[in-house]
């Protein structure tokens, strides 16, 4: 097994992730180097790594420094340290909850609608068996997306408030990019149904449908083309409610791509902070979408839209 290493200055590793995310859908491992210096890591077989150009491409001029490492005997065991069970906290904001109060939601309504919270774990690690949650079962090792990436995790935090405003049953939802499945079969355990994933990666569209066996969820999985494609229809809903973690280019072309109707609610994510609001306006101007709703996590943001304005 290789480890392929590449340095970047800290000032652009954020940007040089999100082009480094679309090479290696099984995930990248981050490390601080120092003040200066971020180091991004893929790994795999040899010929299964990303072409070596192709990664220098996408880190471009943040780039400092390539390097490559033969792993040791134990390097499976040391990978697994890596991933962790990651807790997404119940929405502070349903009543019937400890400690938590109602608000009114997009029309004026209290929200009452109960969710759980979320554990997502790799499956070596056993099951917590806490009150009032959901496990979420991911094997890091089939495509992108464990729960522990901020724009992972926000897109959980901001579906699981979403879903606090949705009475049950809470009708279809179309995640798109949908990496090894985590956030729709997320909505599969709080109630989304059906749940459509598409991506245009087959290994992720594949991963998704074991992840959701190996939940106890039922998923559609496809490819899809987001450039060339119409989105699907579930249930005769041009488009349902729809998640989207991808990165800044892709979001706009789905802007520019939706038609007809626009969906009830998106969450995005994907994003850097400064390419929040450029987003934000492409899906408003083209759809009249409102922003409901945003949260930031490290140099990363996510945003909760909806075709009724905040103000109403």
């Amino acid at each position: 097994m290789i480890r392929l290493a590449l340095r970047v200055r800290r000032e652009d590793a954020e940007l040089a992730l999100a082009e480094l995310l679309a090479l290696a859908p099984s995930g990248v491992e981050e490390l601080d180097i120092d003040e200066a210096l971020v180091e991004f890591a893929v790994y795999g077989a040899p010929g299964e790594l990303p072409e070596l150009p192709d990664l220098r491409a996408a880190a471009g001029s943040a780039l400092v420094e390539v390097s490559t490492t033969e792993l040791p005997d134990d390097w499976a065991e040391r990978w697994k340290r890596f991933h962790r069970p990651i807790v997404i906290d119940a929405p502070a904001n349903v009543p019937g909850l400890p400690g938590l109060r109602g608000v009114p939601d997009l029309h004026g309504i209290p929200a009452l609608h109960a969710v759980p919270a979320l554990r997502v774990r790799p499956p070596w690690e056993p099951a917590a068996c806490l009150p009032g949650t959901e496990e979420i079962v991911i094997d890091p090792g089939q495509a992108f997306g464990t729960g522990a990436h901020d724009t992972t995790r926000m897109c959980l935090e901001l579906l699981l408030a979403l879903a606090s405003r949705e009475s049950a049953p809470r009708g279809p939802l179309l995640d798109i990019g949908c990496g090894s499945g985590v956030l729709a079969i997320a909505a599969a355990k709080i109630g989304f149904a059906p749940v459509l994933g598409l991506d245009h990666d087959p290994e992720s569209v594949q991963a998704t449908r074991e992840n959701a066996r190996a939940n106890g969820v039922t998923i559609e999985s496809r490819r899809f083309d987001l450039r060339r494609e119409a989105l699907p229809r579930i249930e005769g809903e041009s488009v349902p409610i729809l998640l989207a973690n991808l990165v800044r280019p892709l979001l706009l072309d789905l802007a520019g791509s939706l038609a007809g109707d626009p969906p009830r609610c998106m969450v995005l994510s994907g994003l850097l902070r400064e390419e929040a609001d450029e987003v934000v306006a492409a899906f408003h101007e083209r759809l009249g979408l409102h922003e409901h709703e945003r949260r930031h996590g490290g140099e990363w943001a996510a945003v909760w839209l909806s075709s009724v304005s905040p103000s109403r």
